[in-house]
Parts: structure tokens; sequence; C-alpha cells
């Protein structure tokens, strides 16, 4: 059932009101479940936390949202990304074979590369993922359809795209609803998954709640930070405030300005499970920035 603009306007204004009014108090941890109930998950409970499980008779668990893999490796979790104007052939393919030399999540360009890295990658687990109405999200509707539709037939498995970020701010709510679901809809039918960009250095905190709230009902399969051209890349606040909206299920990439493993660490303690990084080697080799 769609929602008229009107009845949608005042779920996301309550929704709103009520998750600000939990961090302002501080009842809410990054899994979105109340505080108090139960100790969050964390890497000094974590043995003691699923010992249980273990002798309960379960042989394997998983775990994401919170936790940094015990063994170091961080690779999985990143998304090594080119997207500069300027990018060369030659750079795209230095790209590729990092990504599959590493084991990173994707590798992540702009959609006139996705053919070339598609090709590259072929026989990885390495995923090829681009972009849609970036930088700005300001493109119609049917433009950021078209796109993902290309991208996924050229290859792509994974698509961020840019919200309508001056609709958003206009509270227009069913416009940008609308404009996710769009994308999602082309994406998924591919068989590829859904990052929403909500570029949260250009929204205040109720925005980036009703953005994400926007992302979760349009069927995003993850809400994401920034696009890295923005005015402001991640932070860990704006990762746990994300993931306290969109709950435990979504995922939540963090991406602008992760630079150093210590970076990558704070997103995923906060709540985020992927990382979009142009410094990919040099996080998981442990160099310089």
């Amino acid at each position: 059932m769609k929602l008229d603009e009107a009845t949608l306007e005042r779920i996301i204004e309550q929704i709103t009101h009520e998750v600000m009014v939990l961090v302002e108090e501080g009842r809410l941890d990054v899994g979105g479940e109340a505080s108090g109930l139960e100790t969050p998950l964390s890497r000094r409970n974590y043995v003691d936390r699923v010992q249980p499980v273990v002798k309960a008779g379960a042989d394997r668990v998983a775990s994401t949202l919170g936790i940094v893999p015990a063994d170091g490796s961080l690779s999985h979790l990143i998304d090594h990304t080119l997207l500069r104007p300027d990018a060369t052939h030659d750079e795209i393919a230095q790209l590729c074979y990092e990504a599959r030399k590493h084991g990173f999540a994707s590798v992540c360009v702009n959609p006139s590369h996705v053919k070339l890295c598609a090709d590259l990658l072929k026989g990885s687990e390495v995923l090829t993922c681009t972009v849609v109405g970036f930088p700005l999200g300001a493109t119609s509707t049917e433009a950021k359809t078209f796109e993902a539709q290309k991208a996924v037939r050229d290859g792509a498995k994974e698509v961020d795209m840019v919200i309508n970020v001056g609709a958003l701010k206009s509270r227009d709510y069913e416009l940008v609803e609308h404009d996710i679901a769009s994308v999602a809809t082309a994406v998924h039918a591919g068989g590829g998954i859904l990052k929403v960009i909500i570029e949260a250095a250009l929204l205040t905190n109720d925005e980036k709640v009703a953005a994400s709230q926007l992302a979760k009902v349009a069927g995003a399969d993850f809400v994401k930070t920034s696009t890295g051209f923005g005015p402001g890349g991640a932070t860990a606040e704006d990762v746990a405030l994300m993931r306290r909206v969109v709950g435990p299920k979504i995922g939540v990439k963090a991406s602008g300005g992760i630079r150093t493993r210590e970076d990558v660490q704070r997103m995923v303690e906060a709540g985020a499970t992927r990382i979009g990084a142009s410094a990919s080697v040099k996080i998981v080799e442990g160099t310089d920035s």
C-alpha cells in the first residue's frame, strides 16, 4: 500500500521525535535496543556472551555489528574506492588487482568503469560496486533508475545512490521515498543490493533520522554516511545515529575521510558493517596514510 504524502510525513515526524528523545536521554545502544535490558555485545564481553551459545550446541557464531574481527582482518569490510573523475583504465585495473590481492568486499567505481571491473574481477569473490546520481543526488528519479539498470546490466552487484538532499530538506518525503524505491526496485531486479547515501554533513540530526528511516521504508539494503565529495565525511556519531534508526538488519556504510585502521575500528564499534575508503591498502597493511 502506498502512503499518501501527509500520512508519510506524520510517520516520519513521529519516528524522528521518538528517536531523538531516546538519543538525548542515552537510552539507545548502537543496535537500536533500549539500554538496561541487556549489556551490549562488545570486544570485552564477546567470549563470555558467546560461550553459553557454543555450549548449547552451536558450532558457528556470526557477529557483525560493533565487533572488530578478532584476527585483525578488516579487508572484508572495505569497499576499495576510486571515484576520481580523472581515473584512468590503468588505475582501475590496479584497483581491481589490489582488491583481489587483499580480499576487499568490493571495488567502488564510477559507472563508466563497471564493465571493466566486472571483467577483471570475474572468478573472484570481490564485487563490483558503482554510484548513481553521484555526487549531488539532484538528478531525476527516472535518470537514477536508468543509470542503476544500466550499471546492473554491465555487471554491478552493488549500487550506492545519493538521495535527493534538497527534497529531503524541503520535507518532500514522498519524493525522497519514491526516488529510493524506484532505484531499489531496479537494483533488486538484477540481484544487486542498494546503499543509500544520505550526505550526513549537509543534514541536521532530525534530517539524518528522516533520511535513514525513508531509506529503510523504501527497501534499501544499506544506509551510507557520505559521498566523500561533500563538506564532511563519516563520523562515529553519525554512524551510531543511523544504526539506531535502521536497527540491526540493515547495513550501515561509513565513507569519507577514513584513512587509518583506527578510523575503521571507531566506525565499526559505532555500528558500521561496511567501510568505503580509497586508502584501503594502507589501512589493511598498517602503513601511514
